[in-house]
């Protein structure tokens, strides 16, 4: 007798109310080193290695060093606190139109009224760029802007008072300082006039204190300007106190011996080091290897161009643009150097 097979029933779904599922479980967040953190596990780990360290800085090298170190970052930190105090107040305080008012409607004329600027209005490199464009903002020449850029971190009152001070027995330096940034801010200036393009340049983002209030824009790019600059300093001390220890004293000499390798040398250690200006002059008066006119380069390139200066054009007004005004400012920085050298010192 056949088996007759049952067709498989399908009961019609089920409205069923959903049912809240409980959240899955969200994984740990990974461990964070912080900064007290990090400074705990420094300390302990210099109590813990507190006598090959103690053997360590009693060696005569590490002596010599510390104290070139710590002689450049005391000499240099009350310029340096003073000058990113009163760059913050210019760049939160004074209008970018009141420069738009102050400078000729004449590209070729507003060149050098914006270099000649410079030396009155305070401001290290780092606030120089952020001004820079706010000015190309507000509807200044480009030749203009690229001018003050330029001539304001390198020929303010804060920054060729600490050249003076750092060169007591050289007050032929803060002169030949003040003319060679100049000489190259107003070339410059024309130099893009003449063959720059508006496609190079990209316009220049709104600044990031807008918005705030005065009070807390001040004190945020005070306190943005001297952890950014203190630590690019307390990096050029370090590097300067160790050519004065532990560099052969024969690479030195053989270096300074050579005119064209000394004044290359330190411009591309001004490059590297990307001092803050108003702390440039100590280090510079600490390589007492090299001539005048080798630290007189190292004086001009070191506010015009370095690396973190480029990285703040690129990100101001575009990669194309730093890209060909940066090699440009170094050639014209050098050369306006050894001119000035040659003729004051």
């Amino acid at each position: 007798m056949a088996v007759t097979e049952k067709a498989p029933r399908h009961d019609p779904p089920r409205d069923d109310p959903p049912r809240d599922e409980p959240p899955s479980p969200q994984p740990p967040a990974p461990p964070r080193l912080s900064s007290p953190l990090v400074l705990t596990l420094v300390l302990v780990l210099l109590v813990l290695l507190q006598s090959p360290v103690r053997r360590a800085l009693s060696a005569p090298v590490m002596q010599s060093w510390t104290t070139v170190f710590v002689a450049v970052v005391l000499q240099a930190m009350p310029f340096l606190v003073l000058g990113v105090l009163l760059s913050a107040a210019i760049a939160v305080y004074v209008p970018p139109s009141f420069f738009a008012r102050a400078l000729p409607s004449r590209p070729a004329l507003a060149v050098p009224v914006a270099g000649v600027a410079g030396a009155v209005l305070p401001g290290c490199e780092c606030a120089s760029v952020p001004v820079a464009g706010a000015l190309v903002r507000r509807g200044v020449t480009p030749a203009a802007a690229l001018a003050f850029l330029l001539s304001a971190p390198a020929i303010n009152p804060i920054v060729l008072t600490a050249t003076a001070v750092a060169f007591p027995r050289n007050p032929e330096m803060v002169v030949a300082r003040f003319a060679a940034s100049l000489l190259v801010a107003c070339a410059m200036g024309w130099l893009w006039q003449r063959v720059g393009r508006t496609d190079w340049m990209r316009p220049p983002a709104h600044a990031h204190h807008e918005g705030q209030t005065k009070g807390a824009a001040f004190w945020g790019a005070v306190r943005h300007d001297v952890m950014h600059a203190g630590g690019f300093l307390v990096v050029g001390a370090m590097a300067a106190a160790t050519l004065k220890a532990v560099a052969p004293e024969s690479w030195l000499r053989t270096a300074a011996d050579n005119p064209v390798i000394a004044v290359l040398a330190l411009a591309v250690l001004a490059v590297v080091l990307s001092i803050c200006s108003e702390a440039d002059a100590f280090v510079a008066a600490s390589l007492t290897q090299f001539s005048l006119t080798a630290r007189l380069a190292f004086l001009v390139v070191g506010p015009m161009i370095d690396l973190k200066l480029f990285a703040m054009q690129a990100g101001t007004f575009g990669r194309a643009f730093a890209l060909r005004f940066a090699p440009m400012t170094f050639v014209l920085a050098v050369a306006s150097a050894v001119l000035t050298g040659a003729v004051l010192l």
